[in-house]
């Protein structure tokens, strides 16, 4: 009969504790930014990341607080990825933190917001940082604009010369 409940304990909590990430030991990441705005109207950014906890577990599910939009975190193989576009025009410059949460966090997350409480007190899992260098809008002026002036220039500098011949 003891045996029975010793089996039963522990399978209860492999379970429920199973599935935790203890402490994450080993993040890394990378990330992607769109880099050329001139033909697209918003900027893709990726964040990749693989991440290792103490006790071994590697979480099913994990969610992403970027700047107040919470969104899931896709599973690809043994690494994780987050993707979101933005609009050019608000799309800042410099490193941008993720938070990472799992599913504990991430019900703590929600209960904050539904209360109106401040989410940035929520501790998350980890976090990971997005470089975006900014992204390549085109040339100051057009190509078309100054061959325009080019022209104008040209014809001025041919009729005054030939002005000045003829007088």
């Amino acid at each position: 009969m003891l045996s029975y409940l010793i089996c039963f304990l522990a399978l209860t909590t492999t379970a429920v504790f199973g599935g935790v990430c203890i402490k994450p030991a080993e993040v890394s990441a990378t990330s992607f930014t769109t880099q050329d705005a001139t033909v697209v109207s918003e900027i893709a950014l990726v964040a990749e990341f693989s991440l290792k906890c103490s006790n071994g577990v590697v979480p099913d599910n994990l969610y992403a607080d970027i700047d107040g939009l919470i969104t899931y975190v896709a599973k690809i193989d043994d690494k994780f990825q987050v993707s979101w576009t933005e609009d050019i025009k608000k799309a800042q410059r410099g490193d941008r933190n993720i938070r990472i949460f799992d599913e504990e966090g991430y019900a703590t997350l929600r209960k904050t917001l539904r209360s109106g409480d401040d989410s940035s007190a929520v501790e998350p899992l980890v976090t990971v940082v997005v470089n975006h260098p900014g992204a390549f809008n085109g040339p100051w002026l057009k190509s078309e604009f100054i061959a325009a002036v080019l022209s104008i220039v040209v014809a001025y500098v041919a009729f005054s010369s030939k002005a000045k011949l003829l007088a």
